[in-house]
């Protein structure tokens, strides 16, 4: 399961990079507005690494800030792009909220499992 969500981790950030430094006549658009597309991209990005790295999570979080302004930057370099603080803000906040959520997705499971546990236990006599 975990080389599943690794993958589709791996792939959701190479999906938003060809998005972010691609031809903007290529990037997907829809009815969010740009931040609500760079959030909705983000989170799910965040989420994922979250899920996949669980161990590393923290980590990943503090790669994945640098790496989004490094990004972000590269887009000085790329023909029709615009690098923006906003953009930065909006996308390492995001993502750290995608890894948040992993964290806390975790932890209740891990409550969920337990308590199944317990109760296919029985009551102790």
């Amino acid at each position: 399961m975990s080389i599943l969500i690794r993958s589709f981790a791996w792939f959701l950030a190479a999906a938003v990079t060809f998005a972010t430094l691609g031809p903007p006549g290529l990037r997907p658009h829809s009815d969010l507005g740009q931040d609500g597309e760079h959030a909705l991209a983000f989170i799910l990005v965040g989420l994922a690494f979250g899920l996949a790295y669980p161990q590393r999570r923290v980590l990943c979080a503090g790669a994945a800030v640098v790496l989004i302004g490094v990004l972000e930057l590269m887009q000085f370099w790329a023909p029709g792009r615009h690098a923006r603080l906003e953009d930065f803000l909006v996308d390492a906040l995001t993502a750290s909220a995608g890894f948040a959520l992993a964290a806390v997705t975790d932890w209740a499971m891990t409550r969920f499992r337990q308590s199944a546990s317990a109760a296919s236990e029985g009551p102790a006599e």
